[in-house]
């Protein structure tokens, strides 16, 4: 037998194993809420009907088959709870990735420029918050910003207010909490961009005559815009179905779809409606990856 033979037969198995993994992973559980989603509620286990018994010969699943309807999506769209969930998530999701990218860029842009041997360090220093758990940081905000936390402290000690600041169960205590827990995500992908561009580019431009603003606008900022993307995706997504930072540190005068999806499943139990919510939350960030995929294309005809 070859050696090209042998080492056929891995490398297949490797190119299918993704394949596989999605199958199993991703479209075999969207089948079921999808199914779920278009069934009604019922007082049972499951709480739902129809269920398909396989056992229970072909008449059964086809009446199975006619009783699923679209009614729960009907029901989304009717519904102000249901519509101001969306349009806070993804407001909130719009605002979080804008201050994301705002203060991500230039750590990202001064660790690119530093020495080699401090470049390690401070990326570091930017991981090292992933080695305590997620919910222990979220608590650890709740004491910075409780009435007699840590921040009122310092503000009152500087003079800089009177009495204590409410920052509790408001949106800037929510803003706060996911803007520290998604930075590192923001950050590294726009590392990875700009460690990886030649710094002589700039220096030509500068040659040139451009002031420094241009060399940045026209040159630094276009070439990093795969890191931009990528940072931007790995933090909207996320936070648009976000349920632990809105709802220990944000108001509950306004619900975001993830904390209306913990209602609907586990207070509620209406699963139907839980999983057409999920279905659509699902469609709408399909969205920007389409847009990110399509201008990764274009990016690459251009380059062409």
């Amino acid at each position: 037998m070859s050696s090209r033979r042998i080492f056929a037969r891995p490398a297949r198995f490797a190119a299918i194993a993704p394949y596989v993994w999605m199958v199993l992973l991703f479209l075999v559980p969207f089948g079921f809420v999808l199914k779920i989603s278009l069934s009604q509620t019922a007082i049972a286990q499951p709480p739902y009907e129809p269920v398909f018994d396989l056992t229970a010969g072909w008449e059964a699943l086809k009446a199975a088959f006619a009783a699923l309807s679209i009614d729960n999506f009907r029901l989304l769209g009717s519904d102000d709870l249901y519509v101001f969930a969306y349009v806070r998530s993804l407001t909130v999701a719009l605002t979080a990735t804008a201050l994301l990218l705002l203060i991500g860029y230039p750590i990202a842009y001064g660790m690119a420029r530093l020495p080699k041997r401090w470049q390690a360090v401070a990326m570091v220093l930017v991981i090292v918050p992933f080695w305590t758990s997620f919910l222990i940081r979220i608590y650890a905000w709740i004491n910075i910003l409780q009435h007699d936390g840590l921040l009122n402290q310092i503000l009152l000690a500087l003079h800089l207010v009177s009495q204590p600041v409410v920052w509790l169960s408001t949106d800037t205590a929510m803003y706060i909490g996911i803007v520290y827990s998604y930075l590192p995500f923001m950050i590294l992908p726009l590392y990875a961009t700009l460690a990886k561009m030649e710094p002589v580019l700039e220096e030509a431009a500068s040659d040139l005559g451009a002031p420094p603003w241009q060399v940045f606008w026209l040159v630094t900022f276009p070439l990093s815009l795969p890191g931009v993307g990528a940072g931007v995706l790995l933090c909207f997504i996320p936070i648009v179905g976000e349920f632990v930072i809105p709802d220990l540190l944000a108001g509950s005068n306004s619900l975001m779809i993830g904390q209306t999806l913990w209602l609907e499943f586990f207070t509620n139990k209406d699963w139907p409606v839980a999983s057409a919510a999920a279905i659509v939350l699902l469609v709408v960030l399909l969205v920007p990856l389409l847009l990110y995929e399509r201008l990764q294309k274009r990016q690459l005809e251009q380059g062409r």
